[in-house]
């Protein structure tokens, strides 16, 4: 389980129209009621969380989060070292 140490929460009030706009919920409290995890799907890597991830990382078992971060900034930059050419068609 996860650790909250703040006073803020995702406002229902806007859920709908914000998922029709392309956020994705990714994670709810266990009754549902509040958002915990939201996500941009057509985004490289957008990931927003209610809790704190580092307070249960270590340097030996990072924190799920933080490894797919890193994994993903590492992909990245090997994809701006080496592009993909696509060549152009003839004609």
């Amino acid at each position: 389980s996860e650790r909250h140490r703040h006073r803020y929460e995702f406002n229902n009030k806007y859920r709908e129209e914000l998922e029709e706009a392309g956020l994705r919920v990714a994670g709810a409290s266990p009754d549902g009621k509040l958002v915990e995890i939201i996500e941009l799907p057509d985004h490289p890597w957008f990931v927003g969380v209610q809790f704190h991830p580092e307070f249960t990382s270590r340097p030996l078992r990072p924190q799920p989060l933080f490894r797919e971060f890193i994994g993903a900034a590492v992909e990245e930059a090997e994809r701006q070292r080496h592009p993909l050419v696509v060549p152009k068609a003839e004609g």
